[in-house]
């Protein structure tokens, strides 16, 4: 995949396949600024949809594995983990059946085969929009700055108001758009 982005979509997509009411998806941006750069990328994705089994986990990573039974291959983690492997990093799957799952990817940030993080904030949109059974929690902090957000707080606030609302998904849009420009400095 060309962007990190799809990479974690992909991600968020196999914890709503497993039945996930909750996502917490972190990215850390260890770059410079404030404190001592570590040069790193984290990407985290946690989920509290149904887990796996010990011998599901231990063949996650086979690309020619899949629990889905429309299709014959699982490329997901395999590219992803190929993807943070080529940066100098890796990929871990810890999962507990019946407690969740959580994905960690690492990357040498400045590694030239790293690809950009993408467009998240249509990913984040997609996610909010278009699976609203599911609430997202996002964090992502490059140095000392933060954007983050709760999808459950949000919604108390909207009250009976859905996220598809043709208001709210333009101050979605707007609210991640400032997000991204204070978190990047712009």
């Amino acid at each position: 995949m060309r962007e990190l982005s799809l990479h974690i979509l992909d991600i968020i997509e196999n914890s709503l396949e497993a039945g996930a009411s909750r996502v917490e998806a972190e990215i850390v941006e260890d770059v410079g600024g404030e404190y001592p750069a570590h040069n790193r990328l984290t990407i985290s994705i946690t989920d509290n949809g149904r887990g796996m089994d010990q011998q599901t986990l231990q063949r996650v990573g086979d690309p020619f594995f899949t629990t889905r039974k429309t299709r014959h291959v699982g490329l997901g983690i395999p590219l992803f983990r190929a993807a943070a492997q080529r940066c100098n990093g890796d990929l871990v799957v810890t999962s507990q059946w019946g407690v969740g799952t959580q994905v960690v990817a690492h990357f040498q940030w400045d590694h030239i085969d790293r690809a950009p993080l993408g467009d998240l904030k249509s990913t984040l949109l997609g996610v909010i929009l278009f699976h609203s059974e599911c609430d997202l929690s996002y964090r992502h902090r490059v140095d000392g700055r933060e954007f983050a957000f709760d999808t459950a707080e949000m919604r108390e606030a909207l009250g009976d108001l859905s996220f598809s609302h043709p208001q709210v998904r333009t101050w979605l849009q707007e609210f991640l758009d400032g997000g991204y420009a204070e978190l990047y400095g712009r």
